[in-house]
């Protein structure tokens, strides 16, 4: 497991120990992990290639998240140390035909499946729409007065659970039949941003409203929130993209898991006492 500390990776570690698999956890600051006592964490360092080759060993699948420059290497490592399969977290945005679609975050994701394809590992993409747990960077303005302040609140997402991605992912892990898939998951409903703040609200028991900005005003606001200038543009383009259309809805949780994706509702429920 890379990533395994992250915001999806915490739960794909806690489907697999739940299904009974052995789990080893890479991660930088194993003292710091607080992952599950049943779980192997080792110390390791995606962007120093040596530190990682050492928990490949004896390992049948991984599930990838790598950091910017270090997929190469850490695909060679796992080839040459007899893993078979991997599980790539990547992004829907790849499949966008749209403004901002040939953007450096694209381009990343693109790279990065270009380099799991040809890595001579069985794989499977797992590619999840926008997060609900994005939502979070609203936090500090919902607690603070209960208003929302960005630009186009009329952009419209299918945001995910992460637990919903971690569910899909552990499944492919741990099941046959996904070699060379491409899975492509979002939430059960197109929300615009308007509508996500107000079900956070209604989820802590007070209102909640978003106060749209000119994209000039959010831009600046971004900056000063310290977000580079460069992405502070491409998610502007990108939301600007969005308004009025609404987002796509796909069955992949479904499909993979056998029950619907949890809906954006029971995300802010789960996430209350993030909002307090």
């Amino acid at each position: 497991m890379t990533g395994a500390t992250g915001n999806v990776g915490r739960h794909v570690v806690d489907q697999l120990l739940a299904a009974g698999a052995a789990v080893r956890a890479l991660t930088r600051d194993p003292a710091g992990a607080r992952l599950p006592a049943e779980a192997e964490v080792v110390e390791g360092d995606l962007t120093r290639p040596e530190t990682v080759e050492p928990a490949l060993k004896g390992v049948s699948a991984l599930f990838l998240f790598p950091a910017p420059g270090t997929a190469g290497p850490v695909l060679r490592a796992a080839r040459e140390c007899g893993v078979r399969r991997v599980v790539l977290l990547s992004s829907s945005a790849v499949e966008f035909d749209t403004e901002g679609s040939d953007d450096a975050i694209v381009a990343y994701h693109k790279e990065i499946e270009r380099q799991v394809e040809t890595s001579g590992l069985e794989w499977t993409f797992v590619r999840p729409g926008a997060f609900a747990v994005n939502t979070l960077q609203w936090a500090p303005q919902i607690r603070a007065g209960g208003v929302v302040r960005g630009a186009y609140a009329g952009a419209e997402m299918s945001l995910i659970h992460e637990r919903d991605i971690a569910d899909v992912a552990a499944r492919v892990l741990l099941t046959e039949g996904h070699a060379g898939a491409k899975y492509v998951l979002t939430g059960p409903e197109s929300l615009t941003q308007a509508e996500q703040a107000r079900r956070i609200g209604e989820a802590v028991g007070r209102p909640v409203r978003y106060e749209e900005l000119t994209p000039e005003a959010a831009r600046e606001q971004m900056i000063e929130n310290r977000v580079p200038a460069e992405f502070a543009d491409m998610l502007l383009t990108f939301q600007a993209g969005l308004v009025g259309v609404p987002a796509d809805v796909s069955p992949g949780v479904e499909e993979i898991t056998g029950r619907p994706a949890r809906t954006f509702d029971q995300w802010c429920a789960d996430h209350v006492a993030d909002f307090r």
